[in-house]
């Protein structure tokens, strides 16, 4: 599963909550960003397309990787754009997509919140600008981000049909 959204929108909160809930396997989109990345985005200056390519490839081997020896796995990434979301989860049957979804304003407001992240609130506008909201005939979950992380995944579990680890 593939927990999507903009920067500071809930994706480490919600997925880890979700993979512990599951029992699933979790990993962080971050940890997949190169060194040059990550000080990219700290220096204020957004990613482009080509600073993604790499990222969006390790993800994707990733979820590959869960599919071929198991166990399953939760994992987010940002996947703004159609073909982001196409490169991590196209073509990969079982694979899940839940894009969080929340406003401008009260996302800026958790991400002035947080402490320690390296990727600015500066940048939220330029996340928002690439933001392509999925069309119908992608088959991905949209989760309201203005209830609680526990009932978001509530949510979520009770739209996918998952259950609970025993």
């Amino acid at each position: 599963m593939v927990i999507a959204g903009v920067s500071g929108s809930g994706k480490t909160t919600i997925g880890s909550l979700l993979a512990e809930r599951l029992g699933w396997d979790y990993a962080e989109a971050d940890s997949f960003h190169s060194e040059a990345n990550i000080e990219k985005m700290r220096s204020g200056t957004p990613l482009n397309d080509d600073d993604r390519l790499p990222w969006l490839r390790a993800i994707a081997a990733w979820i590959d990787d869960r599919l071929a020896t198991g166990p399953p796995g939760v994992v987010t990434c940002s996947a703004l754009k159609r073909r982001y979301r196409a490169m991590v989860a196209g073509g990969r049957p079982g694979v899940r997509m839940v894009l969080l979804d929340g406003d401008r304003d009260l996302i800026a407001a958790r991400m002035r919140a947080r402490e320690g992240h390296y990727f600015s609130a500066d940048l939220l506008d330029t996340q928002f600008a690439d933001l392509e909201l999925p069309g119908p005939d992608e088959d991905v979950l949209t989760a309201p981000i203005t209830c609680t992380p526990d009932e978001t995944v509530a949510h979520i579990m009770r739209a996918l049909s998952l259950t609970l680890r025993h």
